[in-house]
């Protein structure tokens, strides 16, 4: 489980879907390498997912989702 100190809020882009919420990364550490050492899924904490078009749809809002890495084409800090 994350604390305070891990949780950090992160924005993915996927080729439908923006998501945004938290992701269990040590301080200090970068977001480049959380991915590479990621398995197949990047799990996602206090995640709101949208659709990506213009009108933003909320699609769902969940305490946890995992998302399939090959799918993740943008992630960003916000």
């Amino acid at each position: 489980m994350a604390t305070n100190d891990t949780k950090t809020k992160v924005t993915i882009l996927t080729e439908s879907y923006r998501i945004t919420g938290y992701i269990d990364l040590l301080p200090g550490a970068r977001v480049t390498d959380f991915m590479h050492e990621s398995k197949e899924f990047v799990v996602v904490m206090d995640a709101e997912v949208c659709d990506v078009d213009a009108a933003g749809r909320k699609v769902l809002a969940a305490p946890f989702i995992d998302v399939n890495r090959h799918h993740i084409q943008i992630i960003t800090l916000c």
